[in-house]
């Protein structure tokens, strides 16, 4: 992927740890999608896994082997995941965001924020973001 796509894409999550959050109730659409692209992932997919894409983000990567490639070298916990847990839905500066825990194969935990888009279609992924994980006592 393209270093301009990365920082479009790390765009749309500045100023995330300053902007007014809300705590919303689950949405089971938003966890389909989501869901739905992992599953997709999973199975090797990967036209499965563009269509849960938002259209802004089929426009920026322009096919499904960008897209692909992509997601195979700055995401590889979404590229093959393991264990995946909704966390909480938010919203952040007027984003739709769920965090999603992601446990890959080498039982490393990640968290991510989706940033979602509602379209005539249903829901959307319009970003992820790696987030830096709680730390955890021991």
């Amino acid at each position: 992927m393209s270093r301009l796509a990365f920082a479009v894409l790390a765009m749309l999550f500045l100023g995330f740890g300053a902007a007014a959050q809300e705590v919303l109730p689950r949405d089971p659409g938003i966890e389909a999608t989501i869901g739905g692209q992992f599953d997709a992932f999973r199975r090797g997919d990967v036209p499965g896994a563009w269509a849960y894409a938002s259209p802004g983000i089929q426009r920026l990567f322009g096919t499904e082997d960008r897209f692909a490639e992509m997601v195979e070298n700055g995401y590889p916990m979404v590229w093959s995941p393991g264990d995946v847990r909704f966390i909480d839905l938010q919203t952040l500066g007027g984003v739709i965001v769920q965090r999603v825990e992601v446990i890959d194969g080498a039982g490393a935990r990640h968290v991510l924020g989706y940033a979602m888009v509602e379209t005539e279609d249903g829901w959307r992924i319009d970003a992820v973001q790696i987030l830096r994980a709680p730390d955890v006592g021991v």
